[in-house]
């Protein structure tokens, strides 16, 4: 009887040795997959959902083009609607993600240049549905290219009825096709997290267990050999640095949970820090309504800043990407004196234009507005009232432009003077300001696609420089 005891109380230690094992590794795995489900999810469906804009956007876009084109007086000449449709379709080039095509008198008439990714001019039941259009219409419709936003302009010529329609198609699937692309490399990357955690999981878990096993191995022995002896498992002993050895090996797992979870680089860590604040509050939001109403204002903005940081992640990516900049000629003195108006009403500063160079040079002035606007705002958060910002332009004698904010704020210290320009960067000596610390790299981006740079100029405060190359200034 003594012997069959010990055997069943010899089994029953052995079990849960291997059961603890696979516990820790099938929580961390379920943990970390859910963690990283959610993340891949949630960017899926963001990405999506800028697609969507986007074609949106196009769609505008073109519709814009079109109605401008026709009320030019190139376009007065024109008798018939469809030789107005022939001299559009023969001056625009439609991008590789949308198609045109025209229809009059009820039928298909021509379409664009190039090959389409999907004839939609050839399916008679939507051709039928926007022949009778005599008003501007807009949706959605399914083609062997994917999904597809179309609109339908009607056009009329002086008094006569409406006998012709311009359709635009903008293929939402080709315009989400990097973004998607993105997404799915997400998704290879947290499988990969996902086999490597696994895989670390198991070898450390054995080697914490290894003392345990350890243990067993000696109480067995103990109880074999000497009954007399006992393990103390009260104050400073080795069971009790056993259990020290085991917190310390959960820090290391916990660590390497949190750098498993990141991504490629820091944009993932900053997207989930919003979501995990807007979690956090709405499991502990109460029913009162002030707590309610707090904890909406909080989701609110959290919500904010992350639409802020996908915008701004969007234009980063798209910076190296042809077509970033739409050139055009820009005036410089003009330029400065509208930043300066748009930055008036951000705060009470001392706000001066400087000097401005009265030329045109050719250059994406939307693009130059929105990084002079960013070191603008910049300035504001690093200063105080009344302080002075000013912005200008210089033209040199070799043709280089050099475009300017300058404060007469605190300054950046030595030591951030290059590193506020990279990504999620920010200042170590200065307070933490709002933002995901991609406003300079977004400067410097549109900087370089100019072919130019910024740098911060020494001198009391903070003076950004930005600098385009010779060569720009306009005929």
């Amino acid at each position: 009887m003594m012997t069959v005891w010990t055997t069943r109380t010899t089994m029953a230690d052995r079990r849960p040795v291997v059961s603890a094992r696979v516990r820790i590794i099938g929580w961390m795995f379920g943990v970390l997959t859910l963690a990283l489900g959610a993340l891949v999810f949630l960017t899926w469906q963001v990405l999506a959902a800028r697609a969507d804009d986007s074609a949106d956007d196009e769609l505008t876009h073109e519709a814009n083009k079109f109605r401008a084109f026709a009320a030019s007086p190139a376009a007065a000449s024109f008798q018939r609607p469809e030789d107005l449709l022939d001299r559009w379709l023969q001056s625009n080039l439609p991008d590789d993600s949308e198609a045109l095509f025209t229809i009059v008198n009820g039928n298909p008439y021509h379409r664009s240049q190039g090959s389409p990714p999907a004839r939609l001019d050839t399916d008679a039941a939507f051709v039928r549905r926007l022949a009778g259009a005599t008003e501007p219409a807009y949706g959605w419709i399914d083609s062997t290219a994917g999904r597809v936003r179309y609109g339908v302009l009607p056009v009329r010529i002086g008094a006569q009825p409406v006998r012709a329609q311009l359709v635009v198609l903008e293929f939402r699937d080709l315009i989400a096709k990097p973004s998607m692309e993105a997404a799915r490399a997400l998704v290879i990357i947290a499988a990969i997290t996902l086999v490597l955690a696994a895989g670390a999981s198991w070898l450390v878990t054995g080697r914490v267990l290894a003392p345990i096993r350890q243990l067993r191995t000696t109480a067995e022995r103990i109880s074999e050999t000497d009954l007399r002896r006992r393990i103390d498992v009260v104050g400073n002993d080795d069971v009790a640095h056993l259990a020290r050895t085991f917190n310390t090996m959960l820090d290391r797992l916990e660590d390497a949970f949190v750098a498993q979870r990141e991504f490629v680089d820091n944009a993932g860590h900053e997207l989930r820090t919003p979501i995990t604040v807007i979690r956090g509050h709405l499991e502990l939001m109460g029913d009162d309504p002030r707590d309610r109403a707090e904890t909406k204002a909080l989701v609110l903005d959290e919500l904010a800043r992350m639409n802020r940081m996908v915008d701004d992640l969007l234009v980063l990516a798209k910076s190296d990407r042809p077509g970033f900049l739409e050139l055009g000629e820009v005036n410089l003195t003009e330029l400065v004196v509208e930043v300066v108006a748009k930055a008036r009403p951000l705060a009470e500063r001392a706000w001066r234009v400087a000097a401005t160079a009265d030329a045109t040079i050719l250059a994406d002035g939307q693009r130059l507005t929105q990084a002079l606007m960013q070191l603008v705002s910049n300035a504001v958060r690093h200063t105080k009232t009344d302080d002075r910002i000013e912005v200008g332009s210089y033209l040199d004698a070799d043709g280089s432009v050099l475009l300017w904010v300058a404060d007469s704020g605190p300054g950046v210290p030595p030591e951030d003077r290059e590193r506020i320009f990279e990504r999620f960067a920010r200042g170590t000596a200065q307070r933490r300001t709002e933002g995901a610390g991609l406003g300079l790299a977004i400067v410097r981006s549109i900087a370089r696609a100019h072919g130019g740079d910024v740098r911060l100029a020494a001198g009391p405060g903070a003076r950004f420089e930005l600098t385009l190359p010779a060569g720009v200034e306009a005929e």
